[in-house]
C-alpha cells in the first residue's frame, strides 16, 4: 500500500511538472509568434530620412525592453521548473496561480510594448494612430516630467510593488494621480508641493481649496506635518456642541475676514458667502430650521420648505444614513442626528470655517467640490439632501453629471430631497426636465415665488424616491412615468 501511494504522489507530480512544461512551451510561442508578426522585412524597406531614424531609434528601446520582458518569463519558468524538481511533497495550489499571475502580468506587458512598436511603425509610414497606446511617446507623456518640484515628481510616479508580483488587486504598482487641471495651474501646484518633508507645512489651506475648486482635485498628498491652531482648547461635550458656538481657539483665523465666531454669527464684515450669511447663528436662524415653518407667505400661505418629520414619514425606519450637500454649519445633521439618522455634511470653506465648524459641534465633515466624484459605493445611501447649493447658476451638462453620480450612491428606494432649490422662471423648465430625466417617483414636490429678487425668480423643492430599475430601460429618455403637474398661476 505504502508503495502504491509513492506511485500516487509521483503520477501527481509528473503530471504537474508536464504541465509547466506545456505552459512555458505556449508561452514562448505566443510571444515568438506575437513579435514575428512585425519583425518583418518591410520595416528594413523604409526610406532612410531623419524622422524615420528617430522612430527606429525609439522602436529599439521598446524592442529591447520586449527582448527582456521574453528573457524574464523564460528565466522563471527554467526557475519555477528547478524549484519543482527539488520539491518532495505536493505543491499548494496557491503557488500556481501566484506563478501564473506573474507570467500573465509579463505576457501583457509584451503586448502593450508590441501595440507601441505597431503604432510607431504606422506613424512613420504616413498611417493615422488612433489607439492612445500606439502614439510615441511625446515630451511630457510621464506626468511626473512635466513639474519642477521634486516631491511632485515623486508622488505622481508610478511605484512598484517590492516583491516585484502583483498584488492582491491585481496589480503590479501603486499608481497615484492627481486632477487633470493641475497641469493647468503648475504654478500654485508647485507652491502648494514646496516644502521641508518632516516639517510642519504652511498655512496655506486657501491655495490648497483655489486648486481644488478650479479643477485640481483630488491634490496630491503631502510629507508634512498639518499646522494646528496655537491654542486648541478640548470641544465642548456633546451635549453641549450641538447648539454653542465653538471656542475660537479651535480654528485658524488667519485667512477669513472675521476672526472668531461672534463675529460670524453677527454678520458683521457683510462679507463672504451671503447663501449663508445666517449659518452661524445658532439660536435664532438656525435652530427652527427644518423642524417648523417660518418665513411664511402670508397670502399664499405657502414654503418651499419640508418638514424633516413630514419627510422621513415616507420612508418610517427605512432612513438611517445620508449624505446632506449643502453650504452650511450641519444644522441638517445636526436634526436628523436627533432622529437617529446619520448624515455626513459635503461642504467646503467659501469664506468661513464650515468644516471646522461642523466637526467642533460633533458632527462628520466631507471636504469636497463639485467637481468631485462622490467617494461612496453604488447603492449605499438612503438619503441625499442639497439645499441653496446646486442654483440657477448651474451648467445643465455639470447638474446632468451631479444627479447621475446622486443616483449611483442611492439605494434602491432611497429619498433625494431636493431643498428649495432657486433659479430664473424663464430657466425653470429646463432645471425641472434635468430632474425628471432621473425618472424617480414624485413624493413632494412644490414651486413657489421668490419674493426678493424683484419676482424673477422661484423656489422649487422637491423629495424624489429612486425606482428599483433593475433591467436596463427600453428608452432611457422616456419621462412618461414622471409627469409632473403643478399651478404655473402661482408661479407666474
Amino acid at each position: 500500500m505504502r508503495n502504491q501511494s509513492l506511485f500516487v504522489k509521483l503520477g501527481v507530480w509528473r503530471r504537474k511538472h508536464s504541465f509547466i512544461c506545456i505552459l512555458g512551451s505556449l508561452t514562448l510561442l505566443l510571444t515568438i509568434a506575437s513579435l514575428s508578426k512585425f519583425y518583418s522585412l518591410s520595416s528594413f524597406l523604409s526610406s532612410d530620412t531623419f524622422c524615420h531614424h528617430i522612430n527606429l531609434e525609439g522602436q529599439g528601446r521598446t524592442e529591447s525592453g520586449v527582448g527582456r520582458t521574453v528573457k524574464t518569463v523564460i528565466q522563471k519558468i527554467q526557475e519555477e521548473m528547478r524549484e519543482l524538481s527539488e520539491l518532495q511533497t505536493e505543491s499548494s495550489l496557491v503557488r500556481y496561480t501566484a506563478f501564473l499571475a506573474d507570467i500573465l502580468s509579463l505576457i501583457e506587458s509584451v503586448q502593450s510594448s508590441i501595440a507601441m512598436i505597431q503604432g510607431s511603425r504606422e506613424q512613420g509610414n504616413g498611417v493615422r494612430v488612433v489607439n492612445p497606446l500606439s502614439r510615441p511617446k511625446q515630451q511630457f507623456d510621464e506626468p511626473a516630467d512635466y513639474f519642477l518640484v521634486e516631491e511632485i515628481r515623486k508622488y505622481v510616479k508610478i511605484k512598484p510593488n517590492r516583491l516585484g508580483k502583483q498584488n492582491f488587486m491585481g496589480a503590479n504598482g501603486t499608481f497615484t494621480s492627481i486632477g487633470h487641471a493641475c497641469f493647468s495651474m503648475k504654478k500654485e501646484l508647485e507652491e502648494y508641493m514646496d516644502y521641508d518633508v518632516g516639517d510642519i507645512c504652511k498655512d496655506d489651506w486657501k491655495i490648497a481649496q483655489k486648486l481644488m475648486v478650479h479643477g485640481c482635485d483630488p491634490l496630491p498628498r503631502r510629507r508634512c506635518f498639518s499646522r494646528a491652531p496655537q491654542l486648541y482648547s478640548r470641544p465642548f461635550p456633546i451635549n453641549e456642541s450641538i447648539w454653542k458656538l465653538p471656542d475660537n481657539r479651535n480654528v485658524r483665523w488667519s485667512q477669513y475676514k472675521c476672526k472668531n465666531f461672534t463675529c460670524l454669527a453677527s454678520n458683521e464684515t457683510r462679507k463672504g458667502f451671503f447663501k449663508c450669511a445666517d449659518c452661524f447663528n445658532l439660536s435664532d436662524h438656525e435652530m427652527p430650521r427644518w423642524i417648523k415653518l417660518f418665513n411664511l407667505d402670508p397670502n399664499l400661505n405657502m414654503t418651499s420648505d419640508f418638514l424633516i418629520t413630514e419627510v422621513l414619514d415616507i420612508k418610517p425606519r427605512e432612513v438611517r444614513i445620508g449624505l446632506d450637500f449643502s453650504v452650511g454649519t450641519g444644522t441638517f445633521a445636526a436634526r436628523m442626528r436627533e432622529f437617529n439618522v446619520t448624515i455626513v455634511s459635503a461642504t467646503i470653506n467659501l469664506g468661513a470655517p464650515f468644516n471646522e465648524m461642523i466637526a467642533l459641534r460633533g458632527l462628520i465633515p466631507l471636504y469636497l467640490t463639485i467637481n468631485q466624484r462622490l467617494p461612496f459605493f453604488d447603492n449605499t445611501l438612503d438619503l441625499i439632501h442639497t439645499t441653496r447649493f446646486l442654483d440657477g447658476w448651474i451648467d445643465f451638462m455639470l447638474l446632468d453629471f451631479v444627479l447621475y453620480d446622486w443616483d449611483r450612491v442611492l439605494r434602491p428606494g432611497g429619498l433625494l430631497w431636493i431643498d428649495s432649490f432657486f433659479c430664473l422662471k424663464e430657466d425653470l423648465n429646463d432645471y425641472l426636465d434635468a430632474f425628471k430625466m432621473l425618472r424617480y417617483r414624485k413624493r413632494k414636490w412644490i414651486v413657489v415665488p421668490k419674493l426678493d429678487k424683484d419676482d424673477r425668480e422661484v423656489f422649487f423643492s422637491a423629495v424624489l424616491e429612486k425606482p428599483p430599475r433593475p433591467f436596463r430601460f427600453k428608452n432611457p429618455l422616456a419621462i412618461s412615468d414622471f409627469d409632473v403637474e403643478f399651478d404655473y398661476s402661482l408661479v407666474f
